[in-house]
């Protein structure tokens, strides 16, 4: 649902739904076949990128579309709608790289990322250490003009196929971020196996002794947070789009499915409780998708939007667990076989409640917010 975004090219938007929509029903054996798998389609993916769909963000000069928050939430939503594999975990590279990379790192990285010929990933989370930065355990000490890398990684999107990680680590300085090859001696990936997003796998990553320069550091050292936190206050709304069109996909093929399933005399979207349902699913997606918008034009204006991402992708997380488990009573006992794509969704859809920010975080922010401004947030 696109109600309020300002698109910076409307007719690119229009023009761009139907040329995924085409993509996605053209590829759509091999998408399913490679998400039961948990393999990563790798030349669909630099299709997409050879398409623009992969660096909607990042300027024309570095191989990218040069458009704006509004066009990125589109590709996000419409690959949740299509079931087509996210270059939500690229989008976060090149997003670091353009707010804080030397030119050499970018002259390096961000045209292949942008274009879907170097795949990027982020080696942050930590076995014990979850959502807290300040736990994590991985280490980076200086050794001459280099850095040495030891500890371990995981729920590593990509960590097993990418080029290039970011891996966040805790320096002498405090955390700092790293630019790391992944073919670089001491490092190695183990690919996990994830309820969901299995277009985009998930990796264990360990780092022995792994050495890199000191070209490798992103930002400074010790800035780590502040590198973390200006990305993902914009990369929410990714996870916001995409959960919104997991609800959208849902819904529509629940929909269509009821309205033509007779029950006696009637269908089953006769039924006064199946149009209550259908109601409060829709109304949740479309809170969800204004407070996205809203986000997004906030975050195009250079507004600090910290707290509008953070209220956006809850919001988004609430509307598509109800269009997903609603969708299950429409269908009854058609939805409850791989053959449909509803247990595909409720898994995706769980994934990304935890993935970027999971809905706890969120919730306490939003409250932390609410109570420390003056006027409640705009309740008084």
């Amino acid at each position: 649902m696109y109600l309020e975004l300002q698109f910076r090219d409307p007719d690119w938007s229009i023009r761009t739904i139907g040329e995924l929509t085409a993509f996605a029903d053209e590829h759509r054996a091999e998408l399913t076949s490679n998400n039961r798998e948990g393999r990563f389609p790798a030349e669909l993916y630099r299709e997409m990128g050879r398409r623009g769909w992969v660096g909607p963000l990042t300027p024309v000069a570095f191989g990218g579309a040069g458009l704006g928050t509004a066009e990125y939430c589109l590709i996000e939503e419409e690959v949740g709608r299509r079931g087509l594999v996210s270059p939500q975990i690229s989008i976060q590279g090149q997003r670091w790289l353009l707010d804080w990379g030397t030119a050499e790192q970018r002259d390096r990285y961000l045209r292949g990322i942008a274009r879907g010929e170097i795949i990027f990933s982020e080696s942050i989370s930590e076995p014990g250490a979850g959502s807290s930065l300040k736990s994590l355990r991985t280490t980076a000490r200086r050794s001459g003009d280099d850095w040495v890398l030891d500890g371990r990684k995981t729920h590593v999107n990509l960590g097993a196929q990418s080029d290039v990680t970011l891996v966040y680590a805790m320096a002498p300085e405090g955390l700092t971020a790293f630019l790391v090859d992944t073919d670089l001696p001491g490092f190695a990936a183990r690919q996990t196996d994830p309820i969901g997003l299995r277009l985009i796998p998930t990796s264990d990553v360990e780092l022995d002794s792994v050495r890199v320069p000191a070209s490798a550091v992103l930002g400074e050292p010790g800035v780590g947070l502040d590198t973390f936190l200006s990305t993902f206050n914009t990369s929410r709304l990714g996870n916001a789009s995409e959960l919104i069109g997991f609800g959208r996909r849902a819904m529509a093929e629940a929909v269509c499915y009821a309205r033509g399933r007779r029950v006696g005399d009637n269908v089953v979207t006769d039924f006064q409780g199946i149009q209550w349902t259908l109601a409060d699913a829709y109304g949740a997606l479309y809170g969800a998708s204004l407070a996205r918008d809203r986000a997004a034009v906030r975050t195009d204006q250079g507004h600090d939007q910290a707290f509008e991402t953070t209220l956006a992708k809850k919001l988004a997380i609430d509307a598509a667990e109800k269009a997903v488990n609603d969708a299950f009573a429409l269908t009854g006992g058609y939805g409850l076989y791989h053959e449909t794509d509803f247990a595909q969704l409720l898994l995706d859809m769980k994934v990304l409640r935890i993935a970027g920010g999971s809905l706890e975080v969120l919730r306490n922010y939003v409250a932390r917010r609410v109570m420390r401004s003056d006027d409640l947030a705009g309740l008084l």
